[in-house]
């Protein structure tokens, strides 16, 4: 029974599609208390008012929000300790996280990790509902708590107040956030030998155009001397992907760019190594690792 319970359980990442294990960027556990912080958010047209958990160290660390999903057991609890690391005001506030995963408990084995802060705990039942004489509906009656930045006495006052355990086809739902360093691309950029330049090295964090952050970075990328696709004129289009003056060679690291669109691919079908600087996304699918770029590949013999 244990076994089947096991297979059940399951664990689904909100972060952007992946195309590794996001695991590889979790903060180590003695780290992870101290860059857990709360912001205190305005109404918005997405989101209400209210606490929530953010990363000290934003610039380098983000908060992923995960998902896992285990059979309830009978005795109704989550198999989790928590530790309490920001509380203590009148308002109920604070910061909570799981300190420990009873073994052999509801949550073991379901992806839950240590340092990880619980959000949402919601309990979901399967029922069977009989429309007619000949056909049989399922459908998912759910109860849930809110528990993000609630001190230790509020979070276990929230789960204590969910239904008890009636059903053996209960599932506990577990919205959880989880610190994770922000994955890097280093970029060799290699010159023209005409532009007698020495070759540099850029970091670039997963996720951005490779045309704005060298341009931020002082990088010369837009070749003056290159007519442009579109007109034939001179100039740049600013990032709008019709005159190819940004287009780079990519040496080494291709892999780690966004496939090619359609239009891009028929601009530059010639150069199946060239990529455009404005179109360019390093780190796709949250990969990190190294490249080797040449700009402003017209002018290379």
């Amino acid at each position: 029974q244990q076994q089947q319970q096991q297979q059940q359980h399951t664990a689904l990442c909100m972060s952007p599609p992946s195309l590794v294990d996001l695991n590889q960027y979790n903060l180590a556990l003695e780290d992870i208390a101290q860059e857990w912080t709360a912001v205190i958010t305005g109404e918005t047209a997405m989101m209400n008012a209210g606490a929530r958990l953010a990363a000290k160290s934003s610039k380098e660390i983000f908060v992923d929000t995960i998902q896992v999903k285990f059979p309830r057991q009978s005795s109704g609890g989550l198999g989790l300790e928590l530790l309490e690391i920001a509380g203590g005001r009148d308002d109920g506030l604070g910061i909570v996280v799981i300190s420990g995963i009873v073994e052999g408990g509801s949550a073991d084995n379901s992806g839950v990790q240590l340092g990880d802060s619980i959000a949402q705990v919601a309990v979901q039942t399967v029922v069977q509902n009989n429309n007619d004489m000949e056909s049989l509906t399922e459908c998912q009656q759910e109860s849930s708590v809110e528990t993000e930045c609630l001190g230790y006495d509020a979070t276990v006052d929230a789960i204590s107040s969910l239904p008890a355990a009636m059903e053996d086809n209960e599932v506990i739902v577990l919205t959880l956030k989880r610190l994770r360093r922000k994955p890097k691309v280093t970029v060799k950029l290699q010159y023209p030998p005409s532009q007698q330049e020495s070759d540099t090295t850029i970091e670039l964090f997963s996720g951005e155009n490779l045309r704005r952050a060298m341009l931020t970075r002082g990088v010369k990328l837009n070749d003056a001397l290159s007519r442009r696709f579109d007109s034939g004129g001179t100039g740049d289009c600013g990032g709008e992907a019709t005159c190819s003056t940004c287009v780079v060679n990519v040496v080494q690291g291709g892999e780690l760019l966004n496939p090619q669109a359609i239009q891009e691919e028929q601009m530059l079908k010639k150069n199946p190594k060239w990529r455009l600087g404005c179109k360019a996304i390093v780190g796709h699918g949250m990969q990190q690792g190294e490249m080797t770029i040449r700009v402003n590949p017209r002018q290379w013999d």
